[in-house]
């Protein structure tokens, strides 16, 4: 019996899934769906732009309500793909970054710790901004949550408001974990 390969049996239609493979498939169907929602969005503001002359950053995103009306807009599954996507990632090259020469690696700390603080920032300001402009509107009779933009920092091309405050939160989510992995990898 020597030298004999004893296989693992499964039954019916079981078979090895490794943990790698469930992050690739979830890293790919993540990216699809970001980009589908990136070129959807992209083609409808072209439309909109060619119509009008006019865009707001991420209204597209925020008016399309996705499979049906009254349920999640795409810019929330927009947010949600792009953490996860990113969490993936980590989870596939995170070990990598031990290789990384400890300047190279202080370097890009500090750059994602840069990212963070302005996307942060970004974030607690978009938010205040909103509810703000929500509370003017309730005070004035009406409560519009989803058509609030403002018009920073290029008064031609504004900003939605729910947009700018769900992309800054995964990017200081984002952000934020990659200083962490990057942190974390630098003692072990």
């Amino acid at each position: 019996m020597s030298g004999t390969t004893i296989y693992p049996m499964y039954y019916s239609i079981e078979k090895k899934i490794t943990d790698r493979t469930v992050y690739l498939v979830v890293f790919y169907i993540s990216a699809i769906i970001m980009t589908s929602i990136t070129f959807y969005a992209l083609y409808q503001s072209t439309v909109e732009y060619a119509a009008t002359g006019k865009i707001i950053i991420g209204e597209i995103l925020v008016k399309t309500e996705f499979p049906f009306k009254g349920l999640s807009k795409l810019i929330t599954y927009l947010m949600i793909v792009s953490v996860v996507a990113w969490y993936c990632v980590t989870k596939l090259g995170g070990d990598k970054v031990k290789d990384v020469p400890p300047v190279i690696r202080s370097i890009f700390q500090l750059i994602v710790l840069a990212i963070a603080i302005v996307s942060l920032y970004e974030f607690v300001y978009n938010f205040v901004v909103w509810s703000s402009l929500i509370t003017l509107s309730a005070l004035g009779g009406s409560i519009n949550l989803d058509n609030l933009s403002i018009a920073y920092p290029n008064p031609e091309t504004p900003w939605n408001l729910v947009f700018a405050t769900k992309m800054s939160l995964a990017a200081f989510l984002i952000s934020a974990h990659g200083f962490y992995i990057i942190s974390k990898k630098g003692k072990s």
